[in-house]
């Protein structure tokens, strides 16, 4: 394979003079994500008529970006895959579109409903208790009520805390897992998702952050306990959490 590859995305709202910037790098974001291989993916143009957006595939990357789009069609689609193609669609059903994707030389490969999606089910925003983890990566203010920012992976958990709790959460910055207690406030999104609006903390604890291994040896030492007898700690320590091993 020696030649680049192109691919057109076609918005039937917009024409190039009257789409936003600011929605145009929307869409070539949520495209690039879609197509994978962002360093050998490069935009090229942008057509008249509708806006079509026209990007080249460098040659040993056409394969790979062949398989992620011929996978967007499917359920069992990667989570990246998934979320890209939603947010295209997401975009493309609050600007009143329907948008395709086509492959130069093959024709259409994905096509997306835009604003014949239907409507779908939202519920308004409730509260309920709720327990969150996380590392303290952020505490402050001079409210009454102080910001607590919790990093959960690459999930930043932003809550609140009374300044006398706020106080006792301070000295665990940057330190080991935190699990705290509270009330969330909640929504469901147009994609079905949940959203958390708010989280009063009300206590909390730290996790502990040992390897498993010296939790077991701590175990051991105890005296009296039964944990000296079992040959495979780590089995019955996840048959206690519920999990089974051959899954």
């Amino acid at each position: 394979m020696t030649d680049t590859q192109e691919y057109r995305f076609v918005i039937d709202a917009y024409s190039p003079e009257t789409l936003p910037m600011s929605r145009l790098a929307e869409y070539m974001a949520d495209l690039a994500r879609l197509l994978g291989r962002a360093e050998r993916v490069h935009f090229l143009r942008l057509e008249p008529g509708s806006t079509v957006l026209v990007q080249s595939v460098e040659p040993e990357a056409v394969p790979e970006v062949r398989k992620r789009i011929r996978a967007a069609a499917r359920d069992d689609a990667p989570a990246d895959i998934t979320d890209a193609f939603k947010a295209l669609n997401r975009h493309l059903a609050n600007d009143n579109a329907i948008g395709s994707l086509h492959e130069v030389g093959d024709g259409e490969v994905i096509r997306f409903p835009g604003r014949e999606l239907p409507l779908p089910l939202t519920f308004g925003a409730f509260n309920q208790p709720g327990v969150l983890d996380g590392v303290l990566i952020r505490i402050g203010g001079r409210d009454d009520t102080v910001p607590v920012h919790l990093r959960d992976g690459e999930t930043i958990h932003v809550c609140n805390a009374t300044r006398n709790l706020a106080k006792r959460l301070a000295v665990h910055y940057d330190g080991s897992t935190l699990r705290v207690h509270g009330d969330g406030r909640w929504e469901r999104d147009a994609d079905g998702c949940w959203q958390m609006k708010r989280f009063n903390i009300t206590e909390f604890s730290v996790l502990d952050d040992a390897p498993l291994g010296d939790i077991v040896g701590r175990l051991r030492d105890v005296d009296g306990s039964d944990w000296k007898d079992i040959e495979d700690p780590t089995a019955e320590l996840q048959l206690m959490r519920g999990i089974d091993r051959a899954h």
